[in-house]
């Protein structure tokens, strides 16, 4: 069971839960489609946003295996919404995890993912006692990619046509993390 003491903070940024209060910021991202080009989903409406941060809300905790902590990732210094990101709680049993992000363009290229992903590391490995994280990507995604690396997380796996996803099959890539790396670092 993971209940953080919120908010989370790192050296430039806040992670904190869900409000109902974030779906304008929430819309503009999930309606971009540069935005969703290697995500799961398509761009979304405003109906669909809606019931994607009820979701999001929902999960400000990680109480049992097979739920995921979804948090927004802001400015410190101004509160400003620049992301998201998620850690699922994959197997119990086997301390396994993965982690997740998804940031505006307007704030790429400034290392906000990597610092956030990074928070969502250390409580997988050391708040819920997880000894494997995955991220897996688009293998057309390269700044994911970039992401990853500079983690620290390993290149396990890349899966041709693993996948089919808005109507055309897509490789993707698996990188991951052991507890003991991660205390390594």
């Amino acid at each position: 069971m993971l209940r953080p003491d919120y908010p989370l903070e790192s050296a430039r940024l806040v992670l904190r839960p869900y409000t109902l209060g974030d779906f304008d910021v929430l819309y503009d991202l999930h309606s971009r489609p540069e935005v969703t080009r290697y995500l799961l989903f398509d761009v979304r409406d405003r109906g669909q946003v809606r019931e994607s941060l009820q979701a999001k809300i929902q999960a400000a905790t990680l109480d049992e295996e097979g739920g995921n902590l979804n948090l927004v990732v802001a400015l410190r210094e101004t509160g400003a919404m620049v992301g998201d990101v998620v850690l699922f709680w994959r197997s119990r049993e086997h301390r396994q995890g993965e982690i997740g992000y998804v940031f505006h363009p307007d704030h790429g290229g400034k290392g906000y993912a990597t610092e956030a992903a990074e928070v969502m590391l250390r409580l997988g490995f050391e708040e819920l006692g997880l000894h494997r994280i995955v991220g897996r990507i688009d293998a057309r995604n390269a700044a994911s990619a970039r992401v990853l690396e500079r983690l620290g997380m390993r290149r396990e796996a890349h899966l041709k046509h693993n996948e089919i996803i808005k109507g055309e099959w897509v490789d993707g890539v698996v990188y991951a993390m052991l507890e003991d790396e991660w205390r390594a670092r």
